[in-house]
């Protein structure tokens, strides 16, 4: 019998009725517990049997009758422990996505359970009502059976972590971490298939297998850098993120670790962020000397935006912070707020987002204005209110920088205006938008023929005829004319002729031009800008 919009009172009317005719002195009007303390008393003066009582119930409230051998064997609920529902005096027998149906003793608190099970599981729910000694003879079962299993999670546990702690896994990991390092991946992925463990890293932009291990190995490798980055060993059904710092040799290593379930376990991703190696200097980016005049020249504004665009992956965050290592000075308090914090630099107050305690980009940018910067980093204009109070600190005297998800130089003002930001308000603050893409280079050992003068795999770039990347960019500066074709909604076919007429060179401009002085390919160049 399903609960949802069923008529209670009525029902509780027909038991009322049949269960006078048991007993002439039953209460007209009971209340829950006077109701339960007539009920048992009609059972002990023999005027009916507890099974007797059990079928008047289910007759009142229509359920079908209960063969209790269908219940002997109790399944634990996967969403709530026993002690939750022995509190309410009931057990989950059956489930499936359209409602809950739960063994109940007497209906005098079906009305409660419905309400409870429609607010916490969002489904419907149907009862069927059983003697009370069976019900405590299955809800004793059930509690066996779960202390049973929080045994052998413990155990379980306990095995993940000595067999993490074995040398040939710690060695095996630190191989990878190795390997990860000498080929300057940025990022480690250990995905199990069907038979093996395939490790593959991501250099230069590209994946590459370097190791395939036995499936065998997976727990222990799982469990290992799940150990390093401080996450729930014994969990692998939920995503995990953690974060961890490892010392490899002389060489310390900052890790951004991720976890998902997948069908044939977790798919592990690392984030390799080496303090050490990286360097924020604007002149090695690949800038033309050009635009690293123009972009140099740029950033010394004392207020307003500048916006840094180009998917992910595509060297956003670099470019900010070496813009940001240029101005740091003890004459300027610089903020910023990142999702998360990939580098961590010195003279900056750095601030990391943590939408759980809700912290977004939009609440950290509304407190840093309060801080008196001269400069603030927003690692992403996301939104209307984002954008709102970034554009209002760049009116008021900040230099602001973020980031935005868009294709080109002139997407950025096309998507501060989709997000609702008026004209005026973008051509006001905006400045300028640098575009960038990140394209290979050219292996200066094999010069792209993947094997060395001995015709063996080259050892540089490990056969890719590639190693390294550098930057292709195209910088839009905001002219007086391109804020007056902002401020009378021009397109952005207009506004991008408008950049180029005024000296802008696009991407694919730059891009060319280092495909001619021999720094990258023209497949590179096209793999990097097929969506323009």
């Amino acid at each position: 019998m399903s609960a949802d919009g069923y008529d209670f009172a009525a029902a509780r009317k027909r038991l009322r009725g049949m269960l006078a005719e048991k007993s002439p002195d039953y209460p007209a009007s009971p209340s829950r517990e006077e109701a339960r303390a007539a009920d048992r008393a009609l059972i002990q003066s023999g005027a009916l049997s507890e099974s007797q009582l059990v079928a008047l119930y289910a007759a009142a409230y229509g359920t079908e009758p209960v063969e209790e051998e269908e219940f002997r064997t109790p399944e634990p609920f996967p969403d709530a422990p026993y002690d939750f529902f022995n509190a309410n005096g009931c057990l989950p027998a059956e489930w499936d996505a359209d409602a809950i149906t739960f063994l109940v003793v007497d209906p005098y608190d079906l009305e409660q359970l419905t309400f409870l099970v429609r607010r916490t599981w969002k489904t419907g729910a149907k009862f069927r009502f059983v003697r009370r000694t069976f019900l405590e003879r299955l809800s004793s079962k059930l509690q066996s059976l779960e202390e049973e299993n929080e045994v052998m999670e413990l155990e379980d546990e306990n095995t993940l972590r000595s067999m993490a702690g074995e040398a040939r896994i710690v060695r095996l990991v630190n191989d990878i971490f190795t390997r990860a390092i000498e080929l300057g991946a940025s990022d480690i992925h250990i995905e199990p298939g069907e038979e093996n463990v395939a490790v593959r890293c991501r250099v230069d932009g590209v994946l590459t297998e370097i190791i395939s291990t036995p499936l065998s190995q997976f727990p222990a490798i799982a469990s290992r850098i799940k150990l390093l980055g401080g996450l729930n060993i014994a969990e692998s059904r939920l995503p995990q993120d953690g974060r961890t710092n490892i010392q490899l040799g002389r060489q310390e290593l900052d890790m951004r670790i991720s976890t998902i379930p997948i069908l044939t376990g977790e798919s592990i991703v690392l984030r390799l962020l080496n303090q050490e190696a990286i360097s924020f200097d604007l002149g090695i980016l690949g800038m033309s000397p050009t635009h690293l005049a123009q972009f140099r020249k740029l950033i010394q504004i004392p207020h307003g935006i500048i916006l840094v665009v180009g998917p992910t992956g595509s060297g956003k965050t670099t470019t900010l912070y070496s813009v940001i290592n240029q101005l740091n000075d003890n004459r300027k308090k610089i903020i910023t707020v990142e999702d998360p914090v990939e580098y961590k630099m010195a003279g900056l107050c750095q601030m990391q987002v943590n939408s759980k305690i809700g912290v977004t980009f939009a609440t950290g940018l509304r407190s840093i204005v309060r801080q008196d910067p001269d400069i603030i980093l927003v690692g992403e204009i996301r939104d209307r209110e984002t954008a709102d109070i970034a554009i209002n600190a760049a009116l008021t005297g900040h230099l602001v920088l973020s980031t935005l998800h868009t294709n080109d130089a002139v997407g950025a003002v096309t998507r501060l205006l989709d997000m609702g930001v008026e004209n005026f308000l973008v051509s006001s603050a905006l400045f300028g938008v640098l575009s960038q893409r990140l394209v290979r280079k050219i292996c200066p050992v094999c010069h792209g023929k993947t094997t060395d003068a001995a015709g063996n795999r080259c050892r540089r770039c490990n056969g890719s005829g590639y190693k390294g990347r550098c930057g292709i960019f195209e910088l839009l500066t905001v002219s007086d004319e391109l804020r007056a074709a902002i401020n009378r909604s021009a397109s952005s076919s207009e506004l991008e002729a408008i950049a180029v007429r005024e000296g802008m060179v696009t991407l694919q401009e730059d891009g060319l031009a280092k495909v001619r002085a021999g720094i990258t390919t023209p497949e590179e160049l096209n793999r990097s800008t097929a969506e323009l």
